[in-house]
């Protein structure tokens, strides 16, 4: 997801998209424990959409401060 589509969601959408980047992370890895995963370049862009969505999130949670 683009940090342009990120931006328009508010908080509560935000951490429920973290929670779910998450959870695919998690069983990326889990995949790749089992020699399962074919793409492991999955892993570095789930990372990657994860801290992406943190970083606007915490932008958020400081303008409403």
């Amino acid at each position: 997801m683009k940090s342009a589509e990120l931006r328009q969601k508010d908080v509560a959408a935000l951490q429920a998209e973290i929670k779910s980047l998450q959870k695919a992370h998690f069983n990326l890895r889990m995949q790749k424990a089992t020699q399962q995963l074919g793409n492991t370049a999955a892993l570095r862009q789930t990372r990657r959409a994860i801290a992406r969505a943190k970083t606007i999130l915490a932008e958020k949670q400081a303008a409403g401060q």
